[in-house]
């Protein structure tokens, strides 16, 4: 039988930036979101897809057909060889299984799935959309059991229906779901029997400790990404979208928490008191907007960076493990504003204290545009080169992982 959890309000650590009400609120209290910063450019419209599309520019490089030149997949044993340190398991695409390390006396850690997508079209219905090129490597039924999901935002690629229906039945009700704004109704609106209570909502720099009976309690933060949201064209920006942090609380390390967390709203940076290990997980975001498909980055940018990420380093870096996007970049003159380069994301590594960063977002699916424009080869060979040229050495600081191989920091 699986274990009974409880969830709980964190006292809230923002920047000095924050405003009340929040910049990405559209509206109060809100009915859409929005990217609040420079970095992102908004001019990009249904027009600018359809002619990248179109361009002559375009260089359709197809999918090798050997698996020699693409990411190797293992089959996974989720690290169970090994009790101590933070696990994270590589299932293909944004999909990790993180488990915290276990405390004494538990026999196990707290098991956390990440954006889980296991369906082989990510689109509607899982009949159209992009397919998946890279198989996973077990099914969901392989899995241990799970004690939380952690969504980042409502696309297809990162939010699938089927897979949520399958974690759910096999949890019998002992499954706990976290996602930012507006995504509640979107979860229970997939018709899979999630209900009301098995689903925490947060806004960005908001934060919950989730307590599980016999194995410990972590705490998970809700933070800020730049990117979007929409399932059809009549919900875009309507759903908040997040990066996370997971933070291991040791014994006897637990936080003091809060009854009304909106009522601990700090007047200003606060430093994270965990003692255990922290792990970042991007989800999907961009760094910063470019104007052309030749720009890797943004240091010739006319904009500066988002600077979410340099303060999520100094709330709660430095991390252990970041998981951070490397591919569907391109072209960069329209995906620089919601998807980030290999390069964009060694500067988020820096920006937010990562003492090992592993590549993600890559070698699954092929986004519907960057297929046009991208080879699936070229993220992680631009990965590397990105962590030579800023001075930090490839396996150690930068990486990358097999699909199916788990990363224990």
């Amino acid at each position: 039988m699986s274990p009974t959890s409880s969830v709980t309000p964190l006292p809230v650590r923002r920047p000095t930036s924050a405003s009340t009400p929040p910049s990405h609120h559209v509206g109060n209290p809100p009915t859409s979101f929005k990217n609040p910063w420079p970095s992102f450019d908004n001019s990009h419209g249904l027009l600018t897809i359809l002619k990248a599309r179109v361009s002559p520019s375009r260089n359709l490089v197809p999918i090798p057909s050997t698996r020699d030149e693409l990411v190797q997949i293992r089959k996974p044993d989720f690290g169970v060889s090994v009790l101590g340190g933070l696990k994270a398991t590589w299932i293909g695409h944004a999909t990790f299984l993180v488990e915290t390390s276990a405390i004494a006396g538990a026999s196990r850690g707290i098991t956390i799935l990440l954006d889980p997508v296991w369906s082989n079209k990510v689109g509607p219905y899982g009949m159209v959309g992009p397919a998946r090129f890279s198989p996973t490597p077990c099914s969901v039924e392989d899995l241990p059991d799970i004690d939380a999901v952690l969504i980042s935002h409502d696309h297809y690629d990162h939010l699938d229906s089927d897979t949520v229906r399958k974690i759910h039945m096999r949890s019998k009700g002992h499954l706990r779901f976290f996602c930012a704004l507006g995504m509640k109704s979107c979860l229970l609106g997939l018709g899979v029997g999630l209900k009301p209570e098995e689903i925490t909502e947060l806004d960005w720099w908001d934060g919950v400790q989730l307590s599980v009976e016999g194995v410990g309690s972590v705490n998970l933060v809700c933070t800020p990404a730049q990117h979007r949201s929409g399932r059809a064209p009549w919900n875009f920006w309507a759903t908040l979208w997040c990066s996370w942090i997971v933070e291991e609380i040791t014994d006897g390390a637990e936080e003091t928490q809060s009854t009304d967390a909106s009522s601990s709203l700090s007047e200003g940076p606060q430093k994270s008191s965990c003692t255990g290990k922290k792990l970042f997980f991007a989800g999907d975001t961009a760094y910063c907007a470019v104007t052309t498909n030749e720009e890797s980055s943004h240091v010739n940018a006319s904009v500066p960076p988002c600077p979410a990420f340099a303060e999520i380093g100094d709330l709660y870096g430095p991390f252990d493990l970041a998981l951070l996007p490397i591919g569907c970049y391109s072209p960069r003159s329209f995906m620089s504003s919601v998807h980030s380069s290999p390069e964009d994301s060694v500067f988020t590594h820096k920006d937010i204290r990562s003492k090992k960063s592993i590549g993600m977002h890559y070698g699954t699916f092929r986004g519907s545009l960057s297929a046009h424009y991208e080879d699936v080869t070229e993220p992680p060979k631009r990965w590397k080169k990105a962590c030579e040229e800023q001075g930090l050495t490839w396996g150690e600081d930068i990486g990358l992982c097999d699909i199916g191989e788990t990363v224990i920091v």
